[in-house]
């Protein structure tokens, strides 16, 4: 395997484990009512885990890969006068920050309570800012590269809001079950819902700018392997809408009509928009390798 197709993967690897970790999150620490956060983040508890060691884990080895790509050779990775060189780049000053706040989501682990859940959350929201510090959003310098990062770290933020909490939303499919947590996990889900029109608007208008900012005007677009890249990922984000609004308005109000599958379709629909996001990620890793030009 390449160094080039190994950034890749870690990329995708480390975006998704950042927009699961402050995903879950949003649920745990804002909105789950307050008497049934405990037990939701123990619900929750393996995917915060394994999202917030993914994401020191794969940060740690971008890194290292991109120390092996700068120089032409990774055998450089071994070499601590590569690595310092690397660290004073503009993408070293920010990775260090990258590493730093995925750290501290991992530390946050050991702790208890509102604490933990509100420090996951706020080093998961500072892993997304930090990441529109590097790649197309960093092309500018000055206030233009400071509002451009703005704009790209809000589209990150409302993406993680979105997609990250599509494999805490069918968990709480499962919760809303038990007789126990139905009203608690229903109420967590409706407030899910409420706020995600919110997070969905947001990302498409920060996207929308963030492409324009990049590319200009579509109408001068050249055919490049990044612009077809894009419209795929715009596809794919339309089809994903899609379902979320069928979601809403079609499925949902018809869950409590007798001897209706409509949650079984509802489940299945929700992990079919899951994997898109999955597979979106994965197109923006590789088109956030490549020249707009």
């Amino acid at each position: 395997m390449s160094l080039s197709t190994l950034w890749i993967g870690l990329r995708a690897l480390h975006f998704l484990s950042v927009l699961l970790l402050a995903g879950s999150a949003f649920y745990t620490a804002l909105l789950a009512p307050r008497r049934y956060r405990p037990l939701l983040s123990q619900r929750l508890g393996l995917i915060l885990r394994t999202s917030a060691l993914l994401s020191l884990f794969s940060a740690l080895l971008m890194l290292a890969t991109q120390t092996g790509l700068m120089s032409g050779d990774w055998r450089n990775v071994s070499d601590s006068a590569t690595w310092q060189a690397v660290l004073s780049t503009r993408f070293g000053q920010v990775w260090r920050w990258e590493i730093a706040f995925a750290l501290l989501s991992t530390l946050a682990l050991l702790l208890r309570g509102t604490l933990r859940q509100n420090l996951l959350l706020c080093s998961g929201l500072l892993q997304l800012m930090a990441l529109a510090g590097v790649g197309h959003a960093a092309m500018r310098d000055g206030w233009p590269g400071l509002l451009q990062q703005g704009n790209h770290a809000l589209h990150l933020i409302a993406a993680a809001f979105w997609a990250g909490g599509l494999l805490p939303l069918l968990v709480l499919m499962r919760e809303a079950r038990q007789i126990a947590f139905r009203t608690d996990a229903i109420r967590c889900m409706m407030r899910f819902s409420r706020y995600g029109h919110l997070a969905v608007a947001l990302a498409l208008l920060t996207g929308t700018i963030n492409s324009l900012l990049i590319a200009g005007s579509p109408l001068n677009w050249q055919a490049t392997l990044w612009s077809e890249l894009l419209v795929v990922k715009v596809l794919l984000v339309m089809l994903m809408i899609a379902i979320a609004l069928t979601n809403r308005y079609l499925l949902v109000p018809r869950f409590r009509l007798a001897a209706s599958n409509t949650a079984h379709l509802f489940i299945r629909l929700t992990q079919l928009e899951l994997l898109l996001a999955v597979i979106v990620i994965g197109l923006v890793s590789v088109f956030a390798t490549l020249s707009p030009a």
